[in-house]
């Protein structure tokens, strides 16, 4: 549990400033839109790095949403939030790679043009994301959270562009398959960057929640 009379750090001074929740504001309705877009081109171009991507673009908005939730609390609270999206990047990460792992089985024939044209959107979208939490990037668990996932967008769109020419070159699904399974990599290579960090950011609090007081005599 956090101390609440621990004063309060240069970090949560970040998370109350207007440009941080602007930057989440931003982020969260472009990650919201994104995720009814491609979901529903991903089904239809029968594309596994596009469903994929969908759910990244899905697990992030939530994300953005969390930490508009606990801008400005306490950092114990902040570390929770962390944690929590940690662990539902790990969760996403795993139903990536059993949905890939499924396309791999059924053999589908993702559309090339579709992945492309969606895949470049993305990317653009995810970049200007990414530029926006730059900044915030050597921040807290909370704000590096935010920053891993971006970046980790990034790379998605960059992977499914690669996808998508690749599709079109072989006429194979494989390259799908693949990039597909590398974004559930990511993901679980994210997930647990950010629940480590969030771990250690809880054992600091927590040493300084124990740790003794210092008399003011002694001062």
């Amino acid at each position: 549990m956090a101390c609440s009379c621990c004063p309060a750090s240069p970090s949560a001074e970040n998370n109350e400033a207007p440009r941080w929740r602007r930057a989440l504001w931003i982020a969260l309705m472009i990650n919201a839109g994104f995720f009814a877009a491609e979901i529903v081109m991903g089904l239809m171009a029968g594309s596994a790095a596009l469903q994929a991507d969908a759910l990244d673009f899905f697990g992030d908005a939530a994300n953005y949403a969390i930490s508009l939730s606990v801008a400005g609390m306490a950092s114990g609270w902040r570390s929770r939030a962390a944690m929590l999206k940690g662990v539902k990047m790990l969760a996403f990460a795993c139903w990536v790679l059993g949905n890939t792992a499924w396309h791999a089985w059924a053999g589908t024939l993702p559309q090339a043009e579709t992945m492309g044209v969606v895949g470049a959107l993305a990317l653009a979208a995810n970049a200007g994301v990414a530029g926006m939490f730059w900044r915030f990037r050597d921040g807290d668990a909370n704000m590096r959270s935010v920053w891993i996932c971006a970046r980790n967008d990034a790379l998605g769109n960059l992977a499914v562009l690669l996808a998508a020419l690749s599709v079109f070159g072989t006429g194979t699904g494989w390259p799908d398959v693949a990039v597909a399974a590398i974004m559930g990599g990511l993901g679980l290579h994210g997930g647990w960057q950010i629940v480590c960090h969030a771990w250690r950011e809880r054992r600091k609090i927590s040493h300084r929640r124990d740790a003794p007081a210092i008399p003011a005599s002694a001062a």
